[in-house]
């Protein structure tokens, strides 16, 4: 099944923020495309669910310290925010 893509405000300036190098852009690219197409993520990128969230909003790590937190809304996929563990979990 293929899926929209939606990205909220808070996703969007805090992805303004990141400023990607050429590398990890490619890592967020090839991820938003597998979760576009329907393909499950590398173990390597640790997708789970987040814990104690009725909105059954995932986390996956693109690095070992850049997340990304999305869900599977009808047909879209909703990108709700990007950033280090720190910032996301504060």
């Amino acid at each position: 099944m293929k899926f929209v893509l939606a990205r909220t405000k808070k996703f969007k300036k805090s992805f303004k923020k990141l400023h990607l190098k050429d590398k990890d852009e490619a890592i967020y690219i090839d991820v938003v495309s597998k979760l576009l197409n329907g393909i499950p993520l590398d173990k390597k990128y640790k997708d789970h669910l987040l814990k104690g969230n009725p909105e059954q909003y995932k986390e996956c790590h693109l690095k070992p310290d850049l997340l990304l937190i999305y869900r599977f809304h009808k047909n879209e996929v909703q990108l709700i925010d990007i950033g280090s563990h720190s910032e996301l979990f504060e």
